[in-house]
């Protein structure tokens, strides 16, 4: 499998991964195809970032992240999208961890992820507390009544970054 940045040829592909990917919505695939257009018809200028996973010369899944506006060092991934036949294979976990460290390349300090409190999106969220995230906020009913928005966070270096450490207590 390799990472590489995204291309404008990886647009179709990547419509179909969103189309396939069952936690989202029907109404929030043009937002993730909006998010790819501003990204491919300006890589540098549009305040994202966005990469491709391949396997076998085919596009199987991307992740687009970008820095947060008016902070010092937090950053956010926007969209993360696996081809549902290639979920298990450390697909998702690779391009996570590709995007943590060009944020830590950037001195990024902290990142933050919103998801919903679904039952679709358990998985999701398991995904990444294995990653090292944690919920630090939940606003109530926030995309609809009884959903709602999870805010994860992981710290990169520092303090509080890494495993969670049982603290003694003397």
């Amino acid at each position: 499998m390799g990472i590489r940045p995204m291309r404008l040829e990886d647009r179709p592909a990547l419509v179909q991964v969103l189309k396939h990917t069952p936690e989202f919505e029907l109404a929030e695939i043009p937002v993730a195809e909006e998010v790819i257009d501003a990204y491919l018809s300006n890589p540098q200028g549009s305040g994202y970032h966005a990469y491709v996973a391949e396997l076998d010369a085919e596009v199987v899944g991307y992740i687009c992240y970008g820095p947060t506006p008016l902070t010092h060092g937090t950053w956010d991934i926007y969209w993360m999208a696996v081809a549902p036949v290639e979920k298990g294979r450390g697909i998702g976990s690779a391009l996570l961890a590709y995007a943590e460290a060009r944020i830590k390349e950037a001195r990024g300090r902290l990142i933050l992820i919103e998801t919903s409190s679904k039952l679709g999106y358990e998985g999701t969220r398991r995904f990444y507390d294995s990653q090292g995230y944690e919920v630090v906020c939940r606003l109530p009913d926030f995309y609809a009544p009884g959903d709602d928005k999870l805010i994860l966070q992981k710290r990169l270096g520092g303090r509080d970054s890494g495993p969670k450490q049982a603290r003694r207590r003397d």
